[in-house]
């Protein structure tokens, strides 16, 4: 499989700290978050990986200088123009092959349960019936979350399950994790320019193919200092264990 790490947005929640620092380095336990993901994905053997870059980019692509070098990653340049994460994808599809691929936002840390979460989503993708497969979070187990939820499942958690999208109702069970397997054939007939990821899992919920498959390890969603310093907490007890 290939992946794309999206890794364009501003930071702004970081405070001074984006000022010198894009969010996908920020470190967390002495690692910057990008660090974190591609070891995910360089344990399953994925690749190439596209990263998109805009705030700070330069920073970025030298952090990631030896990878570029050598094939492992391709940079999608968002310096003039922030496309969000839809457009972001849509503008290099053609790097990203003819197969179902992962998406991932830079700012999604995650440990893996009883397997590697990407391999059980990678082995859980059926394209015969589904578009998009989300990693999906309970909400009360989500650090640095505090929204009402996103999805509805229509299946008991435990099960790779058809999702619904929260709608109307005041709250939902799980929200999105930061991580999707998606057919690239979904951004096919969908604009250039600035849009959200979230126009394609409408796109797949429409059709009855966007699924769900719930995490089974700690995930936190590092978006604040705040959120690091609980991330390096909550990471230590649980290595410690």
């Amino acid at each position: 499989m290939r992946a794309i790490v999206l890794s364009a947005g501003l930071g702004t929640r970081m405070g001074a700290m984006s000022q010198i620092t894009p969010k996908p380095l920020v470190p967390v336990l002495g690692q910057p978050l990008l660090d974190h993901t591609f070891a995910k994905l360089d344990a399953l053997g994925v690749g190439p990986v596209v990263v998109n870059v805009h705030h700070l980019a330069d920073k970025i692509e030298e952090h990631l200088s030896a990878r570029i070098r050598d094939g492992r990653v391709l940079i999608s340049d968002e310096r003039a123009a922030l496309l969000d994460t839809g457009g972001g994808v849509k503008k290099v599809l053609p790097l990203l092959g003819a197969d179902p691929f992962f998406a991932i936002n830079s700012d999604a840390l995650w440990l893996d349960g009883a397997r590697p979460t990407l391999a059980r989503l990678q082995e859980a993708f059926d394209p015969s019936v589904m578009d998009v497969l989300l990693l999906l979070v309970r909400t009360e187990h989500a650090h640095g979350y505090d929204g009402p939820g996103d999805f509805i499942p229509q299946l008991p958690l435990e099960d790779v399950t058809p999702v619904e999208f929260r709608g109307e109702a005041l709250s939902a069970p799980v929200m999105f994790g930061g991580i999707q397997v998606v057919a690239p054939e979904m951004y096919e007939g969908m604009p250039e320019g600035t849009w959200s990821n979230r126009e394609i899992f409408r796109k797949a919920a429409a059709r009855g193919r966007l699924y769900g498959m719930v995490h089974d390890g700690r995930w936190f969603h590092v978006g604040t200092p705040e959120a690091v310093s609980e991330a390096e907490a909550e990471i230590s007890k649980a290595r410690a264990r």
